[in-house]
């Protein structure tokens, strides 16, 4: 297990004390509030979506202005599909390899990754790593680095796409109710 240690952060910490995990928490409450904050705009664009899909549908079959509500429709299913991936769980693909511990993106505190550990191969790597404080706080670091590019590059990504696209969608349709009413 040596060469986990190359994947450490490029930092010692020489004395280990409470404000060391005072911030180690701090910093996972703050990712996690995030991560729910998330999850909950992500609900709200389902909601509004399918709010004005299940009114909008309807008035596809009793309207001449067809364009306008087509747009609207079109919009409002890529936000359901943006708001539902940014939600999705997503996990490392079980290849039925055990994973290797020395990977930069292996996480031995995320259950994604660790699951596909045996449990003694799993009991043996931590008990490793909580053997030597360094070892702890750097896969605590690792953890909160990668809880955080997490967030930023795949749920609050596809979350921004999906209220961009709700707004474009209730905008455009709006614009093209205009030009229609104008004819």
């Amino acid at each position: 297990m040596d060469a986990y240690r190359k994947n450490e952060p490029a930092f010692t910490i020489e004395k280990h004390g409470s404000y060391d995990d005072h911030l180690m928490r701090a910093a996972q409450f703050h990712l996690v509030q995030l991560s729910t904050m998330a999850d909950m705009k992500a609900n709200m664009l389902l909601t509004m979506s399918s709010v004005v899909l299940s009114l909008t549908l309807p008035q596809l079959f009793r309207n001449a202005q067809l364009w306008p509500l087509l747009i609207l429709v079109a919009f409002c299913l890529l936000t359901v599909c943006l708001a539902a991936y940014a939600v999705m769980p997503k996990l490392p693909p079980n290849t039925g390899e055990v994973p290797d511990v020395n990977n930069p993106n292996f996480n031995p505190l995320f259950f994604g990754d660790f699951t596909r550990m045996t449990q003694q191969h799993f009991e043996k790597t931590m008990e490793e790593i909580m053997n030597d404080p360094s070892r702890t706080y750097g896969a605590q670091v690792r953890e909160l680095y990668l809880l955080g590019t997490f967030l930023a590059r795949k749920k609050y990504r596809f979350l921004r796409l999906g209220y961009i696209s709700f707004i474009i969608g209730l905008f455009a349709s709006s614009v093209g109710f205009v030009i229609v009413a104008l004819r």
